[in-house]
């Protein structure tokens, strides 16, 4: 693992715990009140510690500690889980959980404390000229990234760029503006910053040139795909059967040239993927993705960084592990979508785990109907009761932490990864010129990594490896089955990293996926109506925004 900058950890720390006790109307926060403008942003030091601020937000328990990740992991077809952790979020009923408001209060931090260093660090003279850049590259990046998740999450909202502007009353701006706004701050981020590997570029945990270029590729694509027409087929129901849906046009992008927003998707995906020294390249054997010594490493483009024994530390491990002070997590993926990996996939051998030993010593193998695999292991055997219940496919994602026996642990979260830019260049490419070459090297770039591969019998003799066949994706798709599989193929390579929801919401088919399930796996309802398209604007908010004028569609 890379070493995490003290200077780094320590700041946003101080800055975490000057801040923890935050409760705040989000337009409205005064940017620093331990960090004021009138007495500081001086000197380097001082820029650094004022974007270390914005990143601050990231770790505040109304994001990533985790209301954000609770609220878009939770929320989808794949997941399953305990009903007392599942019944709100989980079950299409945000308001009921404690940090419902967490992501618009969090961004809009975010935003704040980004107009605040945007305003402020051009005026300083002693730094260096590399390092100011690279900050304001930083702040752009994380003001854009807000909007980015803001106009996801609740549509057109309020635009707020300078720390400067007295006016509460904003109203909000259209779907279209907002995802411009993300658009026009991530070009600056990657006008500014400076590429991973450059001895300028920040310590591990920061946003670096190429995270900015697959960001904006990431919005483009979500924009295209909103606005596209057609058909996806989406394997799922109660019998995990195939069903083609006829997608929804995303409200607000309505008449957008979906082509042409695929096509810059690609190219600046592209770009990221063609370098003559790129800096990123996945991992050979998946499984050491997600270990200690995998943290930060080449295919990890963007990671939430975490500290044993500091305020950097989240739930995550508790929660997702199949061990966990609960005794068990309280969070799986479904037998369904374990059932959609190729028993030869990595992803599924390594990435679940299939034998187990609760807190109170129980052994636990997953699942029941591969017995013979996995109920005797290294003279040790198993049990499984045999009820549906007990059928939980943890993953081993959030499970490499420096004390599993603790409630909040060092999990590291995966913001971005480098697989993800090879997917959006098969999706976009498809959605050009159809299913060719291109689209499906991209593909099977991120599928061969995760199977085996094996040296061919004589004759002809051949000791040269070669991936069995079925990592290759099926040949001769069309252009709506190649759309459909890319779909299928992120949901297997992002399994509870918070995408799969995103995912189904930009393709216009989150409702139409969830109601197909009706009552899921563990009695989870996935039952969805018209208003889980969007999360509720806070209260608070509203009353204190007079421009804002009635909630979400529902809410």
């Amino acid at each position: 693992m890379k070493a995490i900058s003290t200077y780094f950890m320590a700041s946003v720390l101080g800055l975490a715990l000057l801040g923890a006790s935050s409760c705040k109307k989000a337009l409205e926060e005064t940017p620093y009140s331990f960090y004021s403008p009138e007495n500081s942003y001086k000197n380097q030091n001082d820029a650094r510690a004022a974007i270390n601020g914005v990143y601050n937000e990231l770790y505040s328990w109304e994001l990533y500690l985790q209301p954000f990740w609770n609220m878009t992991v939770l929320d989808d077809d794949h997941v399953a889980g305990a009903d007392w952790y599942l019944g709100t979020t989980g079950a299409g009923n945000p308001q009921a959980y404690w940090g419902v408001d967490g992501p618009w209060v969090g961004c809009y931090a975010m935003i704040a404390r980004a107009n605040t260093v945007l305003e402020n660090v051009p005026n300083i003279t002693d730094i260096d000229p590399d390092i100011k850049k690279r900050i304001l590259g930083e702040a752009y990046f994380l003001r854009g990234w807000a909007y980015f998740q803001l106009v996801q999450l609740y549509g057109g909202v309020p635009l707020k760029l300078k720390a400067s502007d007295p006016e509460t009353n904003t109203p909000r701006a259209t779907v279209k503006e907002t995802y411009e706004v993300a658009i026009a701050d991530f070009k600056e981020a990657e006008a500014n910053l400076l590429p991973a590997g450059h001895p300028k570029a920040g310590e591990a945990g920061r946003v670096t040139q190429g995270v900015a270029k697959a960001f904006l590729a990431k919005t483009y694509l979500t924009m295209a795909s909103g606005a596209s027409t057609g058909n996806v087929t989406v394997r799922g129901g109660t019998d995990n059967g195939y069903y083609t849906y006829t997608k929804d046009v995303v409200k607000g992008l309505e008449g957008l040239d979906a082509k042409a927003y695929y096509t810059l998707a690609r190219d600046k995906a592209n770009e990221i993927v063609n370098a003559s020294n790129n800096p990123y390249a996945l991992t050979p054997n998946w499984k050491d993705l997600w270990s200690i010594a995998g943290r930060n490493n080449k295919e990890h483009m963007w990671q939430l960084q975490s500290l044993a024994g500091s305020a950097f530390m989240n739930n995550l491990g508790v929660y997702f592990s199949a061990r966990s002070t609960f005794g068990v997590g309280a969070v799986w993926t479904t037998n369904n979508h374990y059932n959609d990996y190729d028993v030869q996939d990595e992803r599924v051998l390594d990435g679940i785990t299939h034998n187990y030993q609760t807190l109170q010593g129980v052994y636990i193998f997953y699942p029941s109907w591969q017995a013979s695999k996995y109920q005797n292991v290294g003279g040790v055997t198993y049990n499984n009761s045999g009820s549906a219940t007990a059928e939980r496919a943890y993953t081993i994602k959030y499970s490499g932490v420096a004390d599993p026996t603790v409630a909040n642990s060092d999990a590291f979260y995966p913001l971005l990864r480098y697989s993800e830019v090879y997917l959006m260049i098969a999706e976009a490419e498809n959605e050009i010129n159809g299913a060719n070459s291109v689209a499906y090297d991209a593909l099977n770039t991120v599928r061969l990594r995760s199977f085996p591969t094996y040296i061919p019998a004589p004759p002809p003799a051949s000791q040269t490896p070669v991936p069995v066949p079925e990592a290759y994706a099926p040949a001769n798709m069309t252009p709506e089955q190649f759309r459909s599989y890319v779909l299928a193929e992120r949901a297997r390579e992002f399994n509870l990293e918070g995408i799969r929801r995103f995912d189904l919401m930009r393709w216009g088919v989150y409702l139409q996926v969830m109601n197909k399930i009706g009552t899921g796996q563990n009695n989870i309802s996935k039952v969805r109506q018209q208003k889980n398209l969007l999360l509720p604007i806070p209260l608070n908010e509203i009353n204190s925004n007079k421009a804002i004028k009635g909630n979400n569609f529902g809410w």
